[in-house]
């Protein structure tokens, strides 16, 4: 896991000085600090810091050059798969023992697109070929490692921080906000790719290779995707689930420094470090312990460790301590971003990094085995829609009166805005005051598509949305988190294997024992089920708390008295209120106040 920064200039123009590059590669200098090194050409330069995971000697340092010299490459992650690579295709003439000593040969034997076609990891890799004079930019496909890039006359900017592409000369002195994509932070408290706030800064896709030439024409291929709809099926699958998950373990095991898993009190972390503990028995489980009794998990963690065996640690903060994280938190997203659960996330990366450099986790197992309760109550509430508006309103004012139900679900004005609304955080109709006459963007409303159709199909399409949206969010939180710390997190069930196998599997959920159904089963084979049945409190904080205590000055300071970062395009004075509304017992919605906070505290930071 790396850092890096790479150019690619236009019409044999300059690329920029050294000095300003090398303040720019600065910026990743966390996530690999154990190696720098900038290549430069005439037209292109390559910067990569590295946090040295597999043969940590000079050999496995970036950027490399493909045996043959035609590819310059710098690749961020780790590939699961490239043991096998060299020994499908025959490579004995290996410098290095590194994933990516086997992405060079490969590009040369097989070419860019079926190289990204081949790899099984998390990774964002930029390519330049000196002989079509092209550059390449690849991304895994649940987009676990972040690529963003900028591109405008001058050229081609990639990197793996968003502040590495808007502070670079070609672009940090015509900065455009793009108010849509300003609305869907707001709402929803990150970036969706391919989007950011600035018109030209994107992020490549999930699974997708961005391919563009010296004229700056550009063409994008989506390498996997996967799909929306339920497909026939003409084979039952051939593939165990069990073996599945547990191969992704096992590679995603190899490491050539130290190794532990995090472990909640949920499903999905206890099984990854049951599967880690059978092929690496003396691994350590990770667990972090909070004051607030109804947040703490540590306790159901610790019954899953001696249930497994595991050799656990456990580390214990207080609340004073996460308080006093607050802004070296802030300083890791360099990004606008609003998931207030980023906040223990930090903490507890922070605390691992101090005993290991590679920890695995279970997220990604909510989303692809239909672990979401909203799930359910999605396919509960969608036979309304199939009411007219009027009819629907009047009919649920009755039966809400009687009590016979208790939803809201049909005032909203379509299915979509109904499933929308359970992802945002500051309420639509604040959001339209704030940015009116401004819509999501076409991208945002993509993810927010539903047929309301058979339940079955209906729920893989809410677990597809949940995907390629929510899981975003997650993954973002943790890569900024964890790289802050050079501390390198593996996700088993977002291995290619594992995502594919997960996606042939169909349910109903008609009541909540089927939520991460699989999962549970897999899981009773290793503990107790008094255990897997214990409510999860999930991985957060008292912000209600400390929003009306610890922090309440400093909100106040950011949102009422200093400017706010792009007021020209937005009415402040909607978001003021919300505010105030909130320390005036109007309203608890401390996770939409932390959303406005969270934007001005990333613009004094960062911007």
């Amino acid at each position: 896991m790396c850092g890096f920064l790479a150019e690619f200039s236009f019409d044999n123009q300059p690329v920029s000085n050294s000095r300003d590059f090398n303040t720019l590669l600065n910026l990743s200098k966390h996530r690999g600090p154990d190696n720098t090194a900038v290549f430069q050409d005439k037209n292109f330069q390559l910067g990569f810091n590295r946090l040295a995971i597999l043969d940590t000697s000079d050999k496995g340092n970036q950027p490399k050059i493909s045996p043959n010299g035609r590819y310059h490459i710098v690749f961020n992650g780790e590939i699961y798969n490239f043991k096998y690579l060299a020994e499908t295709y025959q490579f004995t003439n290996l410098n290095s023992s590194s994933d990516t000593e086997v992405i060079i040969h490969l590009l040369d034997k097989v070419g860019v697109q079926k190289t990204i076609e081949l790899l099984n990891g998390m990774f964002a890799i930029t390519i330049v070929d000196i002989i079509t004079n092209m550059v390449y930019l690849a991304r895994d496909f649940a987009g676990i490692k972040p690529l963003f890039y900028g591109k405008n006359k001058h050229g081609i900017v990639s990197a793996s921080q968003f502040n590495q592409v808007y502070k670079h000369s070609w672009f940090k002195n015509d900065l455009q906000l793009r108010s849509d994509i300003m609305k869907e932070y707001f709402g929803f408290g990150y970036m969706q790719a391919p989007n950011t706030i600035y018109e030209h800064i994107f992020q490549v896709n999930p699974g997708e290779l961005v391919q563009v030439d010296s004229f700056g024409n550009i063409n994008k291929t989506q390498i996997v995707a996967f799909e929306k709809e339920i497909k026939p099926r003409t084979s039952s699958p051939n593939t165990n689930l069990e073996n599945v998950i547990k191969d992704a373990v096992d590679r995603q095991l190899v490491s050539d420094v130290s190794v532990a898993t995090f472990l909640s009190g949920g499903i999905d972390s206890p099984l990854i470090s049951a599967y880690a503990k059978e092929a690496k028995p003396d691994i350590e489980a990770f667990t972090l312990k909070v004051d607030d009794p109804k947040l703490n998990e540590s306790a159901i963690a610790i019954n899953y460790a001696e249930a497994l065996q595991l050799k656990q640690f456990v580390v214990a903060i207080e609340d004073s301590d996460i308080l006093k994280s607050i802004d070296d938190h802030f300083e890791a997203y360099t990004e606008p971003f609003g998931d207030y659960s980023s906040i223990p996330t930090y903490v507890i990366t922070r605390e691992a990094k101090k005993r290991h450099t590679v920890m695995l986790s279970g997220d990604g197992g909510d989303e692809l085995f239909f672990g979401y309760p909203r799930m359910r109550d999605v396919l509960n509430k969608r036979f309304w829609f199939k009411i007219p508006l009027q009819l629907r309103v009047f009919l649920v004012r009755i039966t809400n009166t009687l009590g016979i139900t208790k939803t809201w679900a049909p005032y909203f004005k379509t299915f979509n805005d109904f499933i929308t609304n359970k992802q945002l955080h500051l309420p639509k109709a604040t959001l339209d005051k704030v940015f009116p006459d401004i819509t999501f963007s076409e991208d945002m409303k993509l993810r927010y598509q539903f047929s309301n159709s058979s339940r079955k199909n209906l729920l893989q399409q809410l677990r597809w949305n949940e995907f390629y949206a929510h899981l975003q969010r997650v993954l973002i939180k943790v890569d900024r988190a964890s790289m802050q710390h050079s501390l390198e997190v593996r996700v088993p069930f977002l291995d290619k294997e594992s995502i594919s196998r997960a996606w042939q599997l169909n349910s109903r959920l008609k009541d909540k024992t089927e939520l991460k159904k699989e999962l549970k089963t897999l899981l009773s084979k290793k503990v107790p089920s008094t255990l897997i049945n214990k409510k999860k409190m999930g991985f957060s904080v008292p912000l209600y708390d400390w929003l009306h205590n610890d922090l309440k000055s400093d909100v106040k300071t950011w949102v009422f008295e200093r400017p706010f970062y792009g007021e020209d395009i937005m009415d402040v004075s909607v978001l003021q209120q919300y505010v105030s509304d909130f320390f005036d017992g109007k309203h608890n919605n401390s996770w939409g106040v932390w959303h406005i906070y969270a934007w001005q505290k990333w613009a004094s930071l960062h911007v």
